[in-house]
């Protein structure tokens, strides 16, 4: 095809808009109402029912029940247990991808698929499995107690069941961006003589920074919404190893529907939070080439 100008107007350069003009209008209509829809009934009012039935006997009776001692705790455990789980997946995260991305090596598959092992595993089960390594009656039981050390049904627990179901999130948004950058800057690097920590933090890290910043994003929002295996292992001690999750689940199991659901608003605020900062990044880092040019 000949454009105006005289030019050939390629495939590539006339597919995008070929197609859109190509849609039909009920086929467009029809998705943005289904895309729409799914957003409502799954996201909106699911997130406006959980604010209205903590607001429904008012403020103060809202105020009175995130602020009692055992919601305090729950969330102060909830952030320590986010706080600690989180840099251990960004070094995990970082390193594995890394390694994946920049090296070949035997058994790099094994790890690949090792990787992706937490999304396939439930979380109960992985709880489960921390109870028969570290629990009383488990097979490290006999050690931890001989030396007075306690994982199970204690901070370190919640922990390490928190790092297991979220340590592929760093690492499997840091593989593709890093697969893409490719590894000449840095072979270029290491033949001008850099060491291997000055390619990582000058070359490496500036060109993933913002995959890396949304990895730990959305690491941050499953360990703090994280409710399976750290169930396993808290042991349920009201003010000691209950997580706000775990602290909603006990309220509504008493039937006190109004703390809950306050309770469960806290979690929601957070997670509002987390999805303003992951629309931040990627509108950062959409904006990084336009930027560069």
């Amino acid at each position: 095809m000949v454009g105006a100008a005289g030019g050939a107007v390629t495939g590539r350069e006339r597919g995008p808009s070929a197609a859109r003009l190509g849609e039909p209008l009920a086929v467009r209509v029809g998705l943005t109402v289904v895309a729409l829809s799914y957003l409502v009934l799954f996201l909106l009012l699911p997130l406006l029912a959980v604010f209205t039935e903590a607001l429904r006997k008012g403020w103060a009776a809202y105020v009175n029940a995130v602020s009692e001692p055992m919601a305090l705790s729950a969330l102060k455990l909830t952030l320590i247990t986010a706080l600690v789980a989180v840099p251990l997946n960004l070094v995990f995260g970082v390193a594995a991808a890394w390694a994946i991305a920049k090296f070949d090596f035997p058994g790099k598959n094994v790890l690949v698929s090792l990787i992706d092992l937490p999304f396939a595993v439930s979380p109960v089960i992985s709880g489960l499995v921390f109870i028969l390594l570290f629990g009383r009656l488990g097979y490290l039981g006999p050690f931890l107690q001989a030396h007075d050390l306690k994982v199970v049904f204690a901070l370190p627990g919640l922990v390490l069941a928190t790092v297991f179901v979220t340590f592929p999130f760093v690492a499997r948004e840091l593989i593709p961006v890093m697969q893409a950058a490719g590894r000449e800057e840095e072979e270029a690097a290491r033949v001008l003589g850099a060491s291997g920590w000055t390619i990582f933090r000058r070359v490496t890290l500036p060109s993933v920074k913002w995959g890396m910043l949304f990895g730990v994003i959305l690491c941050n929002a499953r360990a703090m919404g994280e409710f399976g295996a750290v169930s396993v292992v808290s042991g349920h001690i009201r003010g000691k190893t209950n997580t706000l999750p775990l602290h909603v689940e006990i309220l509504y199991g008493e039937y006190n529907y109004q703390a809950a659901f306050a309770a469960a608003s806290l979690l929601a605020f957070l997670a509002l939070v987390t999805l303003v900062a992951k629309s931040l990044v990627e509108w950062r880092s959409e904006r990084r080439p336009e930027d560069a040019s």
